[in-house]
């Protein structure tokens, strides 16, 4: 009988990974992201209408929608 280290063996060799501080994320679908931003567009609209019909430009108002609704989905990836 040949004695040697088994699969079970405290003796055995660990192999070391470096570990991620921060675990990446699983990538999401495409509709999960439109979903996502057509939520934050319409939050955003609402009050960009607010400001449209105290006498903003409705262009820039539009403006302030989309980057607002891509920052809310982009911050929202991130956290």
């Amino acid at each position: 009988m040949v004695v040697g280290l088994s699969a079970r063996s405290p003796y055995r060799r660990q192999q070391h990974r470096p570990r991620s501080v921060f675990p990446s994320p699983e990538p999401r679908s495409r509709a999960e992201l439109v979903s996502q931003l057509a939520v934050a567009c319409l939050g955003a609209g609402v009050i960009t209408s607010l400001a449209v019909a105290q006498g903003q430009n409705p262009l820039t108002a539009l403006g302030i929608t989309l980057f607002s609704a891509v920052a809310a989905v982009m911050a929202g990836q991130l956290l």
